[in-house]
């Protein structure tokens, strides 16, 4: 046998006995009703919004069509140790943004179709695929998580293989908890940063922010958003009733993300009315109108410390004739999250050039990847690490 055939049998061998020797029990269901409440709830007790029972309703309730949800329970006995959120997203040609590779590939059609196994929620961006009871030993549900994944990836055979399999979007200290998984042969993936503001515990008001500011940022904030904005006829408000606007606001969110380069999904239009229904009083979706129509939108939701300014959408001609809609968006967001008393802003990995200028500081992210042939596998670790990304700016916008 030869050497890579020695290394890859060696890692098959360690992987099924890593997976399998943490003895814990597994429950794996194609809908949420089908896992003990009871048990989810106590392994994501204190978590996440996002791996809440009821996010878990609403998001089976108003789902992008392309993207179908399968979960995990493991328990030590009757007791919880993890809550496994897991998302089978299908791609195919007309997630490309580019509308002349879509009508050259509109031909093959389903033979393009690729099934992904994703660990954690496509529609936000953090570590929100597994949660851990208190006091469980991380390392050894990891063990159970991977074993988890393999037999949904297993069971996938019958609707269509899934040769993929994703766990998303470790910072650095998820990363060194789940360090186990590259003994299971994942291959860590850095990707862009996630792009984080730092409440400042003086701000009380958005007006707190911008004396923070030096007065060059402060200045350009002041004129070239604000001022560029009103000037343009344009208002921002609060959005009280989402679901009358529910069709507006998907225009919007369709306008954004038609032309990129690759749309893992299409959220539905009684996505925006079902999210804010659940958050209550977490959330909020602030418009900019011009002469009563809506031109743009964003989300920002709170979960725990942490705002999430996601979601966004606006008008491409307004912003093309040179009004600051995006960027007038993100500062609605961020002083709805020194509103809410976040200690912290996620404002993703996109635009790292305008979010380094609001003062956000990009942590780095990685997801763990793996094919689920061993030796396609062992040729896709050197080439995981030659995808580049774009690096944040340095900026020091305050004083």
């Amino acid at each position: 046998m030869s050497k890579l055939g020695d290394r890859i049998s060696r890692a098959m061998q360690e992987r099924r006995r890593l997976r399998r020797r943490a003895s814990l029990s597994i429950a794996i269901a194609d809908r949420f009703a089908q896992l003990s409440i009871a048990g989810w709830e106590a392994s994501t007790q204190g978590g996440s919004f996002f791996h809440s029972a009821g996010y878990q309703g609403m998001f089976e309730r108003a789902r992008p069509p392309n993207v179908e949800p399968r979960y995990a329970l493991i328990s030590d006995g009757d007791a919880p140790v993890a809550a496994v959120c897991m998302q089978i997203v299908t791609l195919d040609h007309t997630r490309l943004g580019d509308p002349k590779r879509r009508r050259a590939l509109r031909r093959l059609g389903s033979k393009l179709r690729t099934r992904v196994l994703v660990c954690g929620n496509v529609l936000v961006y953090g570590v929100h695929g597994v949660s851990f009871a208190p006091g469980a030993d991380h390392a050894r549900a990891w063990e159970a998580v991977a074993e988890a994944i393999y037999r949904v990836r297993r069971a996938e055979k019958l609707a269509g293989s899934t040769s993929i399999v994703l766990l998303k979007d470790f910072d650095a200290a998820a990363r060194a908890d789940s360090a186990v998984l590259e003994k299971l042969s994942y291959g860590a993936v850095e990707i862009e940063p996630n792009m984080v503001l730092n409440v400042n515990p003086a701000w009380h008001s958005h007006d707190d922010y911008l004396q923070s500011l030096s007065s060059k940022f402060r200045s350009d904030i002041r004129s070239r958003v604000f001022k560029r904005f009103e000037e343009a006829g344009c208002v921002i408000e609060v959005l009280d009733d989402v679901a009358a606007h529910a069709l507006e606001i998907e225009r919007l969110y369709l306008q954004t993300h038609a032309n990129a380069t690759l749309r893992l999904l299409t959220l539905p239009p009684d996505y925006w009315p079902a999210l804010m229904a659940l958050a209550g009083a977490h959330g909020r979706v602030h418009v900019a109108r011009r002469a009563g129509r809506l031109i743009g939108f964003i989300v920002t939701l709170k979960d725990g410390d942490t705002a999430f300014a996601y979601h966004i959408g606006f008008d491409r001609e307004t912003a093309e004739a040179g009004v600051p809609l995006y960027l007038r968006l993100l500062q609605a967001s961020l002083a709805q999250a020194i509103e809410f008393g976040a200690r912290r802003v996620s404002f993703g990995p996109t635009a790292l050039q305008p979010k380094a200028r609001l003062g956000c500081k990009p942590e780095a992210t990685i997801v763990w990847a793996r094919h689920r042939h061993p030796f396609l596998n062992q040729l896709l670790q050197p080439m995981l690490r030659l995808i580049e990304h774009d690096e944040a700016p340095e900026v020091s916008p305050f004083k």
